[in-house]
């Protein structure tokens, strides 16, 4: 007996199609229109029929759609599944590193059980929680996974919901968390049905539909995005969501959905004993996100802070189209900003918005930890015309500069994929739709974007081209050759570093201090009495401390040093106790 539900508030007559069969169901007063069959198991397909309609449309909260986003969805038994992880007690935010990866191009193979082979290396860089791009189903072979439809279901790409528990149990199993981002602020363009049940749409935004958050019938579409939320949390066991672009969110409501969102995942981490956190990818500049509700914000645990990674980039590179400019303007100093305030703007004019942006942080209540800073991510490879890395651009040198300045910094730091070695192979922007129309409007839209950013008449590989995907998966060669294995060395005793010194994680903003030279392109860190020392020049520099040194506890090349006096060699770090 399997009891079979969906919402379809404005039809008068729904039937579930079970293996070929069709079933009358009957309506309750929410919209919501019920039926049980006999002889429904797990594994069975069905499909439901809209009014007269003869056209079968899969389960809008489908958890498994092993025929693609169009075919019929299948009963999926949550309980089957055997975990090992009974006595994992989570991972919390504050004092973890990230690590971001896309399970279709981190492995060769593309699939879940393919990364668990991976995971030890994780496990030995001493990274704490695994972010994990959308797994949801999608149209087509292969995608970001921005471009998700079916919510509630894993994609069989990587091989569907049982291989992404494995997953999770065997990152549990190696003492790691797991980060899953989701997408709550839009669909994607091909197997979008939830319109064809009710109200869920209300406009749209730059990527495709959004969500009717707040107009008539919008209880149960919110219900929609948070039970998908609790599912992953719950169901999956997974630590953490990464909330994709919740700006794009519309919501009017006296309670905004990402705070009664924070409320219900607050209660199931009650109910199931481990932390569960929210992380917020966000454009907004907006400290409410990250407040805790008891001081009228919304209560998220953490967001995404483009700001830091911003102005490192733009110090690092020298790059200034497009949204660098304001970063790139303000320069070494723009830098001593952001790694004691978190946002450059703060309220202050932004000449790509062309208008004011942000609000201050306080920083004597607003813990860095809240802020996950990085060098590279998804976004900031794959969005470049040709997703090319900094490895690129950037010698090894200030390649384990960068590192040291995000992995030394108050925030949560976070790696992308292969950044740990400097990995040479790019990231770029990859999908492939069934129907060609669309891939030629992602192909053209996808250049009109890379244009808007400044980029210019660069040449932007295919996005539908299966070698632009190919070309996107990590080489594990890499990391045995030089440059990468002295890089993947320091990234690793980075992280050691800031696991065995507590002024590393320290959080609060306030206690940090940043001296810096713009003409010599040096950066010194006062973290306690550490000193994180960094030479971005093409030349030795002397860098006065102030205090006599006590001993180095890592440096990228050789260094000199006195009393209280450190010479540098070009594009390095050190890592300093002062006495």
């Amino acid at each position: 007996m399997t009891d079979f539900a969906v919402w379809a508030p404005q039809h008068d007559r729904v039937r579930v199609l079970v293996d070929g069969t069709p079933h009358e169901m009957t309506a309750d007063a929410a919209g919501w229109w019920l039926a049980a069959v006999p002889d429904a198991a797990p594994g069975t397909a069905y499909a439901f029929l809209l009014g007269e309609e003869e056209e079968p449309l899969p389960d809008p909260r489908s958890r498994w759609q092993p025929t693609g986003v169009h075919g019929a969805s299948r009963v999926y038994d949550d309980t089957a599944f055997f975990w090992t992880d009974q006595h994992w007690t989570g991972r919390q935010l504050p004092g973890s590193v990230l690590y971001e990866l896309h399970i279709g191009t981190f492995t060769p193979e593309g699939t879940f059980d393919a990364a668990i082979a991976r995971l030890d290396h994780l496990a030995a860089l001493g990274v704490d929680m695994v972010e994990v791009l959308p797994v949801n189903a999608v149209d087509g072979p292969r995608n970001w996974g921005y471009d998700g439809v079916g919510w509630y279901a894993v994609t069989e790409n990587y091989g569907g919901p049982d291989a992404f528990k494995r997953f999770v149990d065997a990152c549990h199993a190696r003492g790691l968390g797991v980060v899953l981002d989701v997408v709550h602020n839009h669909l994607g363009p091909s197997g979008a049905y939830l319109d064809r049940f009710g109200p869920y749409f209300a406009g749209s935004n730059i990527w495709g539909p959004s969500l009717n958050l707040d107009g008539a019938h919008s209880d149960q579409v919110r219900r929609y995005a948070i039970d998908n939320a609790l599912m992953w949390l719950r169901d999956f066991h997974v630590d953490a969501l990464r909330l994709d672009a919740v700006h794009a969110l519309r919501d009017s409501r006296a309670t905004h959905l990402l705070e009664q969102m924070a409320v219900e995942v607050e209660a199931l981490s009650a109910h199931v004993g481990r932390p569960l956190s929210l992380i917020a990818e966000s454009d907004l500049n907006d400290p409410r996100l990250i407040t805790a509700r008891e001081a009228g914000g919304y209560g998220l645990h953490a967001q995404w802070a483009d700001d830091i990674h911003h102005t490192l980039h733009t110090v690092l590179t020298g790059e200034s189209q497009g949204y660098y400019a304001d970063f790139a303007a303000a320069g070494f100093t723009g830098l001593a900003h952001v790694f004691t305030r978190a946002f450059l703007h703060e309220g202050t004019w932004s000449s790509f918005r062309q208008r004011t942006h942000g609000a201050p942080v306080d920083t004597r209540r607003t813990p860095g930890h809240r802020f996950l800073a990085y060098l590279q991510n998804h976004d900031q490879i794959g969005n470049r015309a040709t997703g090319d890395r900094l490895t690129q651009s950037l010698s090894p040198g200030l390649l384990a500069c960068g590192a040291a300045l995000v992995l030394c910094s108050p925030f949560t730091p976070m790696l992308f994929m292969g950044e740990e070695w400097g990995a040479r192979t790019p990231w770029q922007f990859f999908s492939y739709f069934p129907d060609e129309n669309l891939r030629e409007a992602v192909r053209a839209g996808r250049t009109a974007e890379f244009a808007e950013h400044g980029w210019g008449d660069v040449e932007v590989p295919d996005p539908n081209a299966e070698s632009t995907f190919l070309n996107s998966k990590l080489d594990w060669d890499e990391p045995t050759q030089e440059p990468h294995t002295t890089l993947l060395r320091l990234h690793r005793e980075l992280i050691a570093l800031r696991k065995a010194w507590p002024q590393l994680s320290d959080p609060w903003l306030d206690e940090v201090e940043v001296a810096v030279d713009e003409a010599a392109r040096t950066v010194v860190l006062h973290r306690g009495a550490l000193r994180v020392a960094c030479n971005l020049g093409a030349e030795p520099a002397a860098l006065g401390l102030d205090a006599p040194i006590g001993r180095i506890l890592l440096a990228s090349e050789p260094v000199e040093g006195d009393e209280s006096s450190l010479t540098l060699p070009a594009e390095s770090f050190a890592v300093v106790l002062l006495a």
